[in-house]
């Protein structure tokens, strides 16, 4: 099989990446990798940080064109020269792990950090953006929003300014808008912060006045229902907030508890893992539900039941497959855009994230749509395979839009 044939996430590298990886020193790069790198998400995986430091490195010095499947394979990995990819899915598990962790360390311990090192879904290229701490409401410590270095050089002048505004508008023009632009066009309408809300999981905890030993009676649990967000939700909320920094556009960060209707009425909101929160309720008069309560749990369409459902999900949740649901809808009860990124278990909620934040994923499930998508309200049915707790990339499997 040709090198630039193999299967996977596509490996082509755009000028904006060009541009983003040439706008920023090398030194401080290697500084926020070595940050990373030091982290205590990846100080427990040798081969995420073998992963990572190749990917990064080979960025640097101007040879992304070279990160392929096959060749990361190789070169990171030890496999032999002529392997199959397609039959060997430790790249794309490892990307997806390296994604992971780069998510839970920005979300964490790397929320103040100057420079970003981001990679996103469906490509092994790297991306380095500079940022600068931002407050969000109701949480006491910055986090990091991109913004547009500026040249101290073009203040004093003036035609200079207006010159360059004009060829900035002008590029604005020229620049082809992509289907994840399209996507979230009627959403970020109006300048309202968007709201991001990710949703408690219920988990049942051991009674902390209980002896260590093993509870053994139905007593000894406490049912927690408002301190546990599940770690798909977590990197879906990772996902989309870099999308929306990337897009210069403020948002805020609530959990499913604090979210009150006239949050939803006064400005777009994207409510992640909504199944097991009141705000379920919202959904279920639309077309595709995910209906947690039922058994097995599954994708209902207008109330019935369907084949998208997980009847063998094992006690400890770690299923193979997954279904997601997006939905993008102006609410009726609400008068707002409202986006729902929700799987029937954190799998589909993550790779759904991914979805709608990558160009070529959405491009795919979109490829079909009817004229005029852009601004119809719309809802699309994921199916998701789950490769060592990592979701693959997601397939469509129904749509609906009116």
């Amino acid at each position: 099989m040709d090198e630039g044939q193999t299967s996977g996430p596509s490996n082509g590298v755009n000028q904006n990446t060009r541009d983003s990886s040439r706008s920023i020193p090398p030194a401080s790069v290697r500084a926020a990798l070595d940050r990373v790198l030091h982290s205590q998400g990846f100080r427990a995986s040798r081969r995420s940080q073998d992963f990572l430091r190749y990917v990064v490195e080979r960025t640097l010095e101007g040879q992304a064109d070279t990160l392929k499947e096959r060749t990361i394979g190789i070169d990171v990995f030890g496999r032999l020269s002529g392997y199959d990819p397609s039959d060997d899915a430790t790249v794309r598990v490892k990307a997806g792990e390296v994604r992971k962790r780069l998510g839970l360390y920005y979300a964490t311990e790397g929320h103040t950090d100057e420079v970003r090192i981001e990679m996103p879904a469906g490509t092994y290229v790297p991306e380095f953006t500079r940022g600068e701490p931002r407050l969000i409401a109701g949480d006491p410590k910055p986090v990091l929003v991109t913004k547009p270095r500026r040249s101290r050089w073009l203040v004093p002048l003036a035609l200079v300014m207006l010159a360059v505004i004009g060829i900035a508008a002008w590029l604005k023009l020229r620049t082809p808008t992509t289907v994840v632009d399209e996507f979230w066009a009627p959403v970020l309408r109006g300048s309202a912060p968007v709201l991001l809300s990710a949703a408690y999981v219920p988990v049942y905890g051991v009674d902390p006045k209980m002896s260590p030993e093993k509870p053994t009676r139905f007593e000894d649990f406490v049912l927690l229902t408002d301190q546990f967000v599940g770690g798909g939700d977590l990197m879906a909320m990772s996902r989309l907030s870099g999308l929306l920094t990337r897009l210069h556009r403020p948002y805020r960060v609530k959990t499913g508890g604090d979210v009150s209707f006239q949050d939803l009425r006064t400005a777009p909101a994207v409510l992640i893992g909504y199944s097991y929160t009141r705000w379920r309720e919202i959904s279920k008069e639309l077309r595709f539900f995910i209906d947690a309560e039922s058994r097995p749990r599954m994708v209902t369409d207008n109330g019935k039941p369907t084949q998208w459902s997980l009847p063998n999900l094992p006690a400890d949740r770690r299923t193979n497959e997954d279904y997601a649901i997006v939905t993008r809808v102006f609410h009726p009860d609400t008068q707002a855009m409202l986006v729902e990124v929700v799987g029937i278990m954190q799998y589909g909620t993550e790779a759904a994230a991914d979805l709608i934040t990558s160009p070529d994923l959405l491009s795919e499930a979109l490829h079909d749509a009817p004229k005029g998508w852009q601004n119809k309200n719309l809802q699309l049915v994921l199916h998701v395979k789950v490769i060592s707790g990592t979701p693959a990339s997601p397939k469509l499997v129904a749509s609906h839009f009116w």
